[in-house]
């Protein structure tokens, strides 16, 4: 019989057994939403056309032939999006019953819909689906060898590689596809698996707590020079550099947002409004320094007033005195300046000691009014943030332990 036509009568189904264990989780590559894995595929069939008595064969129970000589289902990996890089068995065996035993291993690189909610305290499940390309289920049914604890059992003693993974289980599933109103058998495997977050704790959440603590730390600066303003920035954008590198690992097409995005969200908006109230209590304090620049201004003009009210004062006494302190080729000139000022009012002078009196009583009523405001501002923004934060971590940290439970 040829090797390409499926043994016995057409009109018979064809019973494969499938039997997969997994040898390693090479990858998990979560923005890609692939599962990279190395698998070992056992199948077993009948071919009524093929059997012997060993007593009449010198007791040869078994052969060892070419793939090439026996007919092989066209089983296939339903999640399978790259061609094998394994190597094929190239030999099958054959027992004196008729039943073929084909034996590979396979390096599969299939899909797998990443549940990263809870990333990096995730548990995954990905599906290995063994079906038939062209057989419905009137030519090839499959079935399963060995249930799902033997399953679990023989696949955490033999697994070498577990990447960054824990392997929890395997599971195996008999359904039955509908495609177009044909009927396939097929057999899922479901591999589930936990992520080892220690180093994604070490070097991801622990340093953005880190940053944090020295968003907090930094209420201890003064207010006075840019030195706390510039660090505020500085811890802003490093917690921006985490969330890109966040961006790098988490696939964009999941359904529900992260709780570590969440999480970064989170503490970049707290650290934000914490950098929004620091330039608000410098704005306060420089408004205090501007108006004691203007109040200084004031008062060399008042005081410049003052003097040229004294200048006129001095006018009153006799000419012959301010002739005497200058040279006689100007006597003239200083006659004429001092004819000058005797026509300013006196009133000048009153005006002046009374605006001087003002801005003394204004000063006196208001001293630093706006840095007084700026510091309480700055006690009450403290506990509100440290209560806001607190309350912030208490419950993103529970729903990230309880979210397995929803």
């Amino acid at each position: 019989m040829h090797s390409m036509v499926r043994p016995g009568d057409t009109r018979n189904t064809t019973e494969v057994f499938i039997f997969m264990l997994i040898y390693g989780i090479l990858d998990v590559r979560e923005i890609d939403q692939t599962l990279v894995s190395y698998i070992w595929v056992y199948m077993k069939w009948r071919d009524p056309d093929i059997h012997w008595d060993p007593d009449e064969f010198c007791g040869i129970t078994y052969l060892v032939l070419p793939a090439d000589l026996l007919w092989k289902p066209d089983l296939m990996i339903e999640e399978m999006m790259q061609k094998d890089k394994a190597p094929q068995s190239p030999y099958v065996t054959l027992n004196s019953t008729g039943y073929v035993v084909d034996v590979n291993y396979l390096m599969v690189v299939s899909t797998c819909k990443m549940q990263v909610y809870q990333f990096p305290f995730d548990v995954q499940s990905c599906n290995l689906s063994f079906k038939s390309i062209i057989y419905t289920d009137d030519g090839i049914t499959f079935d399963v060898i060995g249930n799902n604890e033997l399953l679990t059992k023989w696949t955490l003693e033999d697994i070498g590689n577990q990447y960054e993974w824990l392997f929890l289980n395997l599971t195996v599933n008999k359904t039955t596809l509908n495609t177009h109103g044909f009927t396939q058998s097929r057999i899922v495997y479901t591999i589930t698996m936990k992520r080892h977050s220690a180093l994604y704790i070490a070097n991801f959440l622990v340093p953005i707590l880190f940053f944090f603590c020295l968003d907090l730390a930094s209420f201890l600066i003064s207010d006075s020079g840019g030195e706390k303003l510039s660090f505020k920035v500085t811890v802003l954008l490093a917690v921006t550099v985490m969330q890109l590198i966040l961006n790098d690992i988490l696939p964009s097409s999941s359904d529900r947002l992260p709780l570590i995005a969440v999480f970064c969200i989170g503490i970049f908006g707290l650290m934000m409004i914490s950098l929004l109230e620091t330039i608000l209590v410098m704005y306060l304090i420089d408004r205090d320094s501007d108006s004691e620049g203007n109040n200084a201004d004031k008062c060399l003009n008042v005081k410049k007033w003052t003097h040229c009210a004294s200048v006129c004062n001095v006018s009153d006494e006799p000419p012959s005195e301010v002739l005497s302190l200058g040279k006689e080729d100007k006597r003239s000139q200083l006659m004429e300046e001092s004819d000058s000022l005797e026509k300013l009012p006196d009133e000048l002078s009153e005006a002046v000691k009374a605006l001087s009196l003002l801005l003394s009583r204004k000063e006196e009523r208001t001293p630093d009014y706006w840095t007084r405001v700026a510091k309480k501002l700055d006690i009450i923004f403290f506990f509100v943030y440290v209560i806001v934060s607190a309350l912030f971590l208490v419950v993103i940290f529970s729903k990230w332990m309880n979210a397995n439970h929803e």
